[in-house]
């Protein structure tokens, strides 16, 4: 397709984008509506906020943030990669409604620092982190998720299972199924079925409509059926409440002097800004028009959305890879599609409250494992073992640590790992951050001679010595005299030589040839064998 069949928009009231592009983006935001409410439930349930609150984010972050210059496609609003953070601190802030209100203040804090960091421009600073610890983190994320929402799955009594931690949670399965309440077990597991099973079935009923959908759309009847409002204790359905009346301020800054604040503070920074970035990336990958998004644009939107949100007691909201890239799929073309599925959040938040309250927690659950799942799957770990053996080691530090500690030490477990094999690997301690290049410019010819180490903790130095060149000039990287290149640089050199293709420039990367790679994958790390 070419660019010019899409009207970039820059907000929501450029009548232009919306008028060529409504169709599409109000069927897709439709789509994501069904994709997004469930989820959204699940999320803010699993959180310890009560499960409006879910819905109230992705609202905010439907009709609020394509206000600012956020990527295209992306759909924002709560993710299950915060279900650990936000349980966490509601429970290291005493619990409650106290512990709900003091998360949201930290929140408030954390989305404070992201509109900072976006109007400084560091947007670029998620290209710091190595590859495997940030799929080591996510992928502890899915472990954490799975553990906690088993005994939700079975219908156990949340007495059974309060205050365990997620290898407590594992450990404990068989006591789950003992203490099961089948009914609504049922009703989980075949949520389980549904989502993990639709995905083989080629019928095009099941592509068009949502997995979590069609949970819903079997869930419903059964809990009704089976008279889950009477028959079964209260924690069995969605309980909304009155969701209007409880709208507010609802954030406690009483803890703001402590420590233990400023710990979740920075957590809900690093991973909720972390996390946007990432998807924002994967996005514009998947953008059939090759639009490149504004990082520090999409990471003011988010931070103003957190404010928001967080101020009437919401989640933290994300670029949520999901539903951005089922927004892809279902045909979206602009923020528009984002905008709609908010509105249609809203709209269902006045008209169908009593039917969410039918919804068994036990069909979100199922979703949530299914989320999980997708985060910590077995090929998540063959693909980083095929990258090489010391992705593996950083990858399993992060998780065992993250698991077993919190995730802000795994992710710095995983980073000092990663720093000990670069220098046994021949890197030198002074070379570890600063990037050490010349550069000889001609005409519009450029060619770049890397010295010392490309590695990811110098990756920001290059990146930016890059984005400083006239984008019609032509790039040479020659990496003869790098002695280690990482995964996390090749990976980005890669990248960029993609987009700057795009846009039609040339981009070649070469010297490569005395290196020794530390496994057959493409993308592996190489070091400089002394001749």
């Amino acid at each position: 397709m070419k660019n010019t069949t899409i009207h970039h928009t820059t907000t929501p009231k450029l009548k232009k984008g919306l008028k060529e592009n409504y169709k599409a983006d109000l069927v897709s935001g439709f789509m994501v509506f069904l994709l997004a409410l469930p989820l959204s439930l699940g999320i803010a349930k699993a959180s310890g906020f009560p499960a409006a609150m879910g819905v109230l984010t992705a609202i905010i972050g439907g009709l609020f943030t394509p206000l600012f210059r956020v990527s295209e496609l992306t759909i924002k609003g709560p993710a299950a990669g915060l279900i650990t953070i936000c349980s966490g601190a509601i429970l290291a802030f005493g619990g409650g409604d106290e512990g709900w209100k003091i998360t949201t203040a930290a929140i408030m804090v954390a989305a404070i620092i992201q509109v900072v960091f976006a109007l400084l421009k560091l947007g670029s600073l998620s290209d710091f982190f190595p590859h495997a610890v940030v799929h080591g983190m996510l992928a502890a994320i899915g472990i954490i998720i799975i553990a906690k929402q088993i005994p939700v799955l079975l219908g156990d009594d949340p007495s059974l299972y309060k205050g365990e931690g997620p290898l407590e949670l594992l450990m404990d399965i068989p006591k789950f199924i003992t203490h099961a309440h089948w009914h609504i077990a049922v009703v989980g597991i075949l949520g389980l079925f549904i989502m993990f099973g639709l995905p083989k079935i080629g019928l095009k009923f099941f592509k068009k409509v949502p997995a979590p959908m069609i949970v819903l759309l079997f869930a419903i009847p059964l809990s009704i059926y089976w008279h889950f409002k009477t028959t079964e204790p209260d924690y069995t359905l969605v309980t909304i409440g009155d969701f209007w009346g409880s709208l507010g301020l609802n954030f406690d800054f009483s803890w703001i002097g402590k420590f233990i604040f400023w710990k979740f503070v920075m957590m809900f920074l690093f991973v909720n800004s972390l996390e946007s970035l990432l998807t924002v990336k994967a996005v514009d990958n998947l953008d059939p028009y090759k639009r490149t998004s504004n990082f520090n644009g999409d990471l003011l939107g988010i931070g103003m959305g957190n404010f928001v949100a967080a101020t009437f007691g919401g989640l933290p909201m994300i670029s949520e890879v999901v539903r951005s890239s089922s927004n892809i799929g279902f045909g979206g073309r602009t923020k528009w599609s984002n905008f709609f599925h908010g509105l249609f959040l809203l709209l269902a938040m006045i008209l169908i409250i009593p039917l969410i309250e039918l919804i068994p927690n036990a069909a979100l659950a199922a979703m949530l494992i299914y989320a999980g799942y997708r985060l910590a799957a077995p090929k998540e770990f063959l693909h980083v073992y095929h990258i090489g053996k010391e992705q593996l080691a950083i990858f399993l530090v992060t998780i065992f640590v993250t698991l077993v500690e919190d995730l802000l030490l795994g992710v710095a477990a995983g980073i000092i790992i990663k720093f000990i094999f670069h220098l046994a690997n021949g890197a030198s301690l002074k070379s570890l951050f600063k990037a050490k290049y010349s550069l000889d410019q001609h005409e519009n010819t450029t060619r770049i001679k890397v010295y010392e180490n490309a590695i990811f903790s110098n990756l920001i130095g290059f990146k930016k010595m890059l984005d400083s060149l006239p984008r019609d000039t032509h790039i040479y990287i020659d990496l003869e005299s790098a002695k280690l290149v990482d995964h996390s640089f090749l990976s980005f050199l890669h990248q960029y030589q993609s987009d700057y293709s795009l846009e039609g420039g040339i981009f070649k990367i070469h010297g490569l040839d005395d290196h020794k790679s530390l496994s057959t994958h493409d993308l592996s790390t190489k070091k400089l064998v002394k001749k």
